[in-house]
């Protein structure tokens, strides 16, 4: 914070024009209605190195599909902070092209073929999991770093070294959520129902018993559904109600949850509900009745109606152009591109300067590996102030929990 005042002090003593110097911590310039672009920053960098040049980025994800909600929030995230960053870099510039996998993983390996024609040096994403996973692999290979902002299974950073997660990771958002769930007492019999065909629920789920059995929480009723038998709940929705629980977890996505939602509402069965970042998006579901949820909880790196600047200005702009909230899966999109600028400005600083135009994907990946491994480098994002990462690509920051109250989530 102490370089991004200094970078505005020096601004305004030489009375640039609103595009401010490229290096770490620099200040956003002010948007055409005055309000301050948001910025992720990093701290540790002293160096006088300038970044420069054009660096091509991309994203894959489901722009179309059953997944699409999650993959369009990405990608408009994405495009607001590459604009910022365009907006503000000075003579370093990001092109971005967004590729659509249809949440399919042989499609998703296409997209990332078409990515590699177009000579990107490096890709955010993919959106969701199995797609990630078969395109890390290939990535690997290639040596193509990819920072995936919501593919949250630990088989994705498995694929190797060139991948790195801004979101959570499973077994994090398990433990997490059982922590805070005992934490702030909100329930003390607990039902489970997730789906065992999928690596994200069973992997949250798995988690979430052992972290619950450590912090003395009952769970009285787990019970499971797969992708094919995902349209009725009544057998799992009654055995909860049975086994007494007063709280029901849901590490699954929103499409089932509203389903689950829809049918305890039928069966005149009122229990508090909550689940993880997967279930963000329900409030967007088309047809979905928004009353219906009033109440659930769900553990998420970021809420909309948090006060802090970057937050704010963030959500105005996305409300401007996309005339909707967005969701956690956009702040992750956002915070993406913000990472890797930060992460090139870093390295910049260290080395006297950097000109990323003629370099390889393979000299990038190196180069943003060793930075996102080192301990001193930090990001603050809408996601996470101070996010640092392991070297097994898993990140540390701090989850939030939301409740949604007249249709909106609010942070709790």
């Amino acid at each position: 914070m102490k370089k991004r005042l200094l970078a505005l002090l020096m601004a305004a003593a030489m009375v640039c024009s609103l595009t401010a110097c490229g290096g770490t911590g620099a200040a956003a310039p002010a948007d055409a209605s005055g309000s301050e672009a948001t910025a992720a920053s990093s701290e540790g960098g002293s160096g006088s190195g300038s970044l420069t040049g054009t660096l091509k980025i991309g994203m894959i994800g489901p722009l179309t599909g059953a997944a699409a909600l999650y993959g369009n929030a990405v990608n408009n995230g994405t495009q607001i902070a590459v604009d910022e960053i365009n907006a503000i870099s000075g003579d370093f510039k990001m092109e971005y092209q967004p590729e659509d996998d249809e949440h399919d993983a042989e499609k998703s390996v296409n997209a990332y073929n078409k990515l590699k024609d177009w000579k990107v040096q490096a890709i955010v994403g993919c959106v969701t999991t199995t797609p990630c996973v078969a395109v890390a692999a290939e990535g690997n290979n290639d040596r193509m770093f990819m920072l995936t902002p919501s593919a949250s299974a630990t088989s994705v950073t498995e694929q190797g070294d060139n991948i790195f997660q801004l979101c959570f990771s499973d077994p994090n958002q398990g433990s997490a959520s059982a922590q805070y769930i005992k934490d702030n007492n909100l329930g003390s019999k607990i039902a489970i129902i997730y789906n065992n065909s999928d690596v994200y629920s069973t992997g949250i789920y798995q988690t979430f018993s052992t972290k619950a059995s450590e912090v003395g929480l009952e769970v009285v009723s787990t019970t499971t559904f797969t992708d094919d038998t995902a349209n009725d709940f009544s057998v799992q929705l009654t055995d909860a109600k049975d086994a007494g629980a007063d709280l029901i977890f849901l590490p699954i996505y929103y499409t089932p949850a509203s389903l689950i939602l829809q049918q305890a509402d039928s069966m005149g069965y009122k229990v508090p509900m909550f689940g993880v970042d997967g279930m963000d998006g329900i409030l967007g579901l088309e047809g979905f009745d928004t009353k219906l949820a009033e109440g659930v909880m769900l553990l998420t790196p970021f809420s909309a109606d948090a006060k802090d600047e970057k937050t704010v200005n963030f959500v105005k702009k996305y409300q401007d152009s996309f005339k909707e909230v967005p969701i956690q899966f956009a702040a992750d999109g956002y915070d993406c591109p913000y990472a890797i600028y930060e992460a090139l400005k870093y390295y910049a600083d260290k080395n006297g300067g950097l000109d990323v135009t003629d370099k390889s994907n393979e000299e990038i990946c190196n180069i943003l590996i060793s930075v996102f491994s080192d301990s001193n480098f930090s990001v603050d994002g809408i996601t996470g102030e101070g996010m640092t990462w392991t070297a097994n690509g898993e990140v540390n920051k701090a989850p939030k929990a939301v409740v949604i109250k007249d249709g909106v989530y609010v942070g709790l």
